[in-house]
């Protein structure tokens, strides 16, 4: 078995780190105070080419594998979830749908600006009465003439209403299926069509600087090809869509938990009571060695399941599995490293509250923990 990481990706590893470290970690906690969502910031990683990693260099992609791709989101998360949540949904919700399901027609139309940063794309699935029960869906679509008529809301959306935002992919019922249940299907919807708004949430507790939204359809109406795929193929789409992003929120988890540990050593290291370091003190040196060993089997599990996906096998359960782990893994090291700041910890002038804060989504979005358990006791044959 060989875990080394290609002399390519190392290199985009270093280059993403030092760019989180120089553009990122300086404006984070700003931007987490104000809510605020940045375009410069949002530029500079389209010119990094943190987005379209793992789409083909025909449509402006960078070409890379899905490892890649996880290791940037990594290094990002290192320092801020806020911007990783931008590039995570960025590319496996926003692109993603676009690129393995789209037409030539909606590739060539949407995909170079998504590539370069230039644009953004959400993806409409959540809504307030259908959250874990996706399939659920009450935004209808209907078929009248050559156009959608499309009504319904939808709500906690990344990256839906920014003023780079071109459209979302929103999931809609189409009909009903022969046995009786509700045929789903993507459609695509500019963001100026008439009928549709969105409007960004605040208040948030974590990821203060990516943008959230709430989506509404009024009689909005756009063209039947506006199909993403084959119509009733929504639901399926759906699964496959997070399924990849469930890597991504992965990394998130994974690349969080890292900063905490980075920020707690460092701390723990400098902060000195009864006449030495408090790393010193056995009971803090446990917290830090298993912060460290869990850190390490959650990059394992995470890096099994994108090489799984890299090499074109099944990769679902291990997909779940790494959400579910990498999540929790970041809940305990952030825990861990707040009480070993004291006081501190609290305080919004130190980045570890902020961690603690942002650590809660991965635990709810792309599926809640409860719902990996229930994936994974599927995919094992206990359900």
């Amino acid at each position: 078995m060989d875990f080394t990481l290609s002399m390519e990706q190392e290199i985009l590893r270093s280059s993403v780190r030092d760019f989180a470290e120089k553009e990122i970690k300086p404006v984070a906690r700003e931007l987490d105070e104000k809510e605020e969502f940045s375009y410069d910031t949002m530029r500079k990683m389209g010119e990094l080419g943190l987005f379209g990693m793992f789409v083909s260099e025909k449509y402006g992609g960078q070409g890379m594998d899905y490892m890649s791709y996880i290791i940037a989101t990594e290094e990002i998360a290192r320092v801020d979830g806020s911007h990783a949540a931008t590039v995570a949904a960025g590319n496996s919700l926003g692109i993603g749908p676009l690129y393995y399901y789209g037409n030539e027609d909606q590739k060539q139309k949407y995909l170079p600006k998504l590539c370069t940063g230039e644009a953004l794309w959400g993806f409409g699935l959540t809504e307030p009465n259908a959250g874990s029960d996706a399939g659920n869906s009450k935004t209808t679509a209907v078929l009248e003439g050559d156009q959608w008529v499309i009504n319904g809301s939808k709500i906690f959306i990344t990256n839906a209403s920014t003023k780079i935002t071109s459209g979302i992919t929103s999931l809609c019922r189409t009909g009903t299926r022969d046995d009786g249940r509700p045929e789903l299907s993507c459609i695509l919807i500019e963001q100026d069509t008439p009928g549709y708004e969105a409007r960004e949430m605040h208040g948030k507790m974590m990821w203060r600087g990516s943008n959230t939204s709430e989506l509404y359809f009024d009689d909005c109406r756009v063209p039947m090809e506006n199909n993403l795929g084959a119509r009733g193929n929504g639901f399926h789409q759906m699964l496959e869509t997070l399924d990849g992003g469930r890597l991504s929120i992965g990394a998130m988890g994974l690349g969080g938990a890292q900063g905490c540990f980075d920020l707690a050593l460092k701390y723990s290291n400098e902060r000195v009571q009864f006449g030495k370091p408090v790393s010193n003190f056995q009971v803090n040196a446990f917290k830090l060695a298993d912060m460290a060993l869990e850190i390490e089997c959650a990059r394992l599990i995470l890096y099994k399941a994108c090489w799984l996906r890299d090499n074109k096998k099944p990769f679902s359960k291990e997909a779940a599995m790494a959400k579910l782990y990498c999540s929790e893994v970041m809940y305990r090291c952030a825990n861990h490293a707040v009480q070993l700041h004291g006081g501190y910890g609290l305080m919004k002038e130190y980045d570890i509250e902020r961690f603690y804060r942002d650590q809660k989504l991965l635990d709810i979005g792309e599926g809640t923990s409860e719902v990996q358990r229930i994936v994974i006791s599927r995919l094992i044959g206990a359900l």
